[in-house]
């Protein structure tokens, strides 16, 4: 019984991560395909920085880990996704 519960979680866990992908990669491709709206000359005053959102990194390599060590990742596709995570 506990194993199929672990498997359970684990498919979970795995569809989370790849839903949360699957989403920022469709927002991506979306920013890239629309055109930059025409700025009206009014509207062109000086505008201060947005910080971008904070990253759940920790939550993001602790999914990557639990998928590691359930053996659904290779040590090589843990290595990548977490440099892409770190942004080293």
């Amino acid at each position: 019984m506990p194993r199929m519960l672990r498997r359970a979680a684990m498919l979970g866990a795995t569809a989370h991560v790849a839903s949360k992908r699957g989403a920022a990669q469709a927002q991506a491709q979306a920013a890239q395909a629309a055109p930059p709206a025409p700025v009206p000359e009014q509207a062109a005053a000086p505008v201060a920085e947005v910080a971008p959102a904070p990253v759940d990194s920790y939550g993001e390599l602790v999914k990557l880990k639990e998928l590691l060590d359930a053996g659904v990742l290779t040590q090589g596709e843990f290595d990548a996704q977490k440099q892409k995570i770190l942004g080293s």
